[in-house]
């Protein structure tokens, strides 16, 4: 169940323990950092300067000494609506009231040259109809326990310090700050034809500028220029370009934009599961996510993340080297073990935490990531340096070496196992090294990689198959199963029989609707996980069963929130959002199916182009469990 669409009373937003739908929120971004927008007008998380520094604003995990950036009506009948601003990461919230109706246009400003040199949020109040009396409070929390926030009234301006950021507020002429020990804020009334900007500034351990009201409500303008030219740039054909193009904003919200890395999520600690237990902190960088992003951005012509990504990724690799790690910070460091603080979290489901334990995983996959990654990078007319390709060789190498090695598999589980999953991604790894080396990209044992790579096919089609379940696999000897497997088909892997026998093994046994389970036995511990729902899609496409891919897409349009945006997981029959938010993956799976569908016209890869003849004509189940025969999809492909 999703957040409503149209008017609806703000004092229903959130329930009496001060917490919101997952729903509710919108998320605003500069390259930086990033702020979650409630519906009700309430900043509830604003990381500043950058999306992994602690937040001055938590309210979403601890309502009570989070902080929050209040703006609401003073009417106890207020109703209200939001919306992006299409094509841009603007949020317009608009109030009603008895006496009037306003606009609100909230942005994390940009300046002349890109970033600020400061963090700048701009709330711009637009009055429509009548009048409307407005509360505007800004109210720093403690940091998830890290430090006390007090305010300096010494200054003409009262300035608010959390930790080492110090922050301002700045407000249209005439309109009267006040403040207090906790707050610094101002109530206006704004009526139809008039515009208030009211704005807050911030610096980490820097001198703060005080930016001149008017250039913060002009920048909000620029900001806003500055995404329509962005978005005007991808391209994206077929009948989801504006759901595309809207998660590809979500994206680019998490894409640090001086280093090309990208964070799994927004958030840290929102909970999987209702029993707690499952809350993980995601404000890190994943091989896999960095890898999916090239594709995705490939898929949609944005030449310059494809490129800052593969930069951040390899320079990356070779400065913590000389192995690949799961992980990594934004700026690319090594994450720190998790720790556990005493702050409520959502719903009062904890724990709440800092780092994160899989930094000290194994996990065979990335190799996967990384060669696939480079692999479509350089065919597609790109050129590596010599000591990147020397290092490539390396790495490849490894790979071969240890492919046969138990690791904790894509969904960093305590038990190492043969994961199917991280095998496939090994072939993937070797074939694709293979590829460069013959193609004079790399130097190595192109005869070696190749040939390891036919190994590891042989190993999973002997080792990783249920004869039972007619599927692959969760991990060799098991008959248990794994979504995850689904992306052998985007790999190249298998695009046959097999294949298409698993998308149907896993429907019945990990399914649940449109939405799909992790893997066996999951269900009982979480949520469905909306990536899968996507992979499912795009293998369903790639095997040839285009029209179920179809339907399945459309029926995953209701997992959407209202203003375009994905969670981790969603709850089976409800849909209610769980878990960290937005999240990458999420979006980044939404894009790369609905890309299969629906190729972009001189783009990248494309699914007549990867597709082999399957020669499968039988009917097969439908994903909502229906079988029919499948005489209207497209020649799909398949090979073993």
């Amino acid at each position: 169940m999703t957040a409503p669409t149209g008017w609806v009373a703000v004092r229903d937003v959130r329930g009496d323990d001060g917490y919101a739908p997952i729903e509710s929120y919108g998320i605003l971004g500069n390259g930086r950092g990033v702020a979650l927008v409630c519906l009700d007008g309430s900043v509830d998380w604003w990381a500043l300067p950058a999306l992994d520094d602690p937040p001055v604003c938590a309210a979403m995990l601890d309502p009570g000494r989070g902080g929050t950036i209040e703006l609401h009506p003073l009417d106890e009948d207020a109703e209200v609506r939001h919306r992006y601003l299409p094509g841009t990461n603007l949020l317009e919230t608009e109030f009603r009231t008895g006496t009037g109706r306003v606009r609100v246009t909230d942005g994390l400003n940009s300046g002349n040259a890109g970033a600020l040199p400061w963090t700048e949020l701009a709330r711009r109040v637009e009055g429509l109809e009548g009048h409307v009396e407005l509360r505007f409070r800004v109210r720093p929390g403690d940091g998830l326990r890290r430090w006390e926030p007090w305010i300096d009234h010494k200054h003409d301006d009262p300035l608010l310090h959390a930790g080492g950021v110090t922050m301002a507020v700045r407000c249209s002429p005439g309109v009267e700050v006040v403040s207090d020990s906790r707050c610094v804020g101002a109530d206006v009334s704004v009526g139809a034809g008039e515009r208030v900007l009211l704005g807050v500034v911030g610096t980490d351990r820097e001198p703060l500028f005080l930016a001149n009201p008017a250039s913060i409500d002009s920048r909000l303008d620029l900001t806003r220029d500055s995404w329509l030219r962005w978005s005007s740039q991808v391209r994206s054909d077929g009948p989801r370009r504006d759901q595309v193009v809207r998660s590809l904003l979500a994206i680019k919200t998490l894409l640090m934009a001086r280093t090309g890395a990208i964070a799994a999520a927004a958030t840290t600690s929102m909970p999987e599961s209702p029993a707690g237990g499952k809350n993980w902190d995601y404000r890190y960088s994943w091989v896999r996510d960095a890898a999916l992003t090239v594709d995705a951005m490939s898929d949609c012509g944005l030449e310059e993340e494809v490129h800052a990504a593969v930069s951040w990724l390899l320079t990356t690799i070779r400065r913590q080297g000389p192995d690949v790690h799961v992980m990594y910070t934004l700026t690319g460091g090594t994450p720190t073990p998790s720790h556990s603080v005493d702050v409520p979290g959502y719903r009062d489901i904890g724990p709440v935490v800092i780092g994160n334990d899989a930094v000290g995983q194994v996990q065979l996959g990335v190799y996967g990531d990384l060669f696939g990654t480079v692999s479509r990078w350089v065919f597609g007319g790109h050129v590596l340096d010599v000591r990147t390709a020397r290092e490539l060789a390396d790495l490849a190498d490894q790979c071969a070496d240890l492919w046969r090695h138990d690791d904790s598999g894509i969904w960093e589980l305590g038990e190492r196992r043969p994961y199917t999953t991280s095998k496939i991604n090994c072939w993937r790894a070797l074939s694709c090294a293979a590829e460069l080396a013959e193609a004079g990209h790399i130097a190595g044992s192109a005869e070696r990689w190749s040939r390891e790579a036919g190994n590891i096919r042989e190993w999973v089609h002997a080792h990783c198959w249920s004869e039972r379940e007619q599927s692959y696999t969760f991990y060799a000897g098991t008959d248990e199963l794994d979504a995850s497997v689904l992306l052998g088909a985007a790999f190249d892997f298998d695009r046959g029989p097999r294949m298409s026998a698993t998308i149907d093994a896993v429907t019945r046994r990990l399914g649940a609707g449109p939405l799909v389970y992790r893997y066996t036995g999951v269900d009982r511990e979480e949520a469905t996980f909306l990536a899968c729902a996507y992979w499912r899609v795009q293998a369903l496409a790639l095997v040839g069963r285009r029209a179920e891919a179809e339907r399945l897409m459309s029926r995953l349009d209701a997992q959407v929130t209202p203003l375009g945006l994905l969670a981790e997981m969603a709850e089976a029959g409800t849909g209610v959002a769980r878990a960290n938010f937005p999240q990458a993956l999420s979006h980044l799976a939404l894009v790369d199916a609905a890309a299969t569908l629906h190729p972009a016209a001189g783009g990248g890869d494309t699914l007549a182009d990867d597709a082999r003849d399957s020669g499968d004509s039988s009917d097969h189940s439908d994903s909502d469990g229906e079988r029919h025969d499948d005489d209207d999809d497209d020649d799909g492909g398949a090979h073993e």
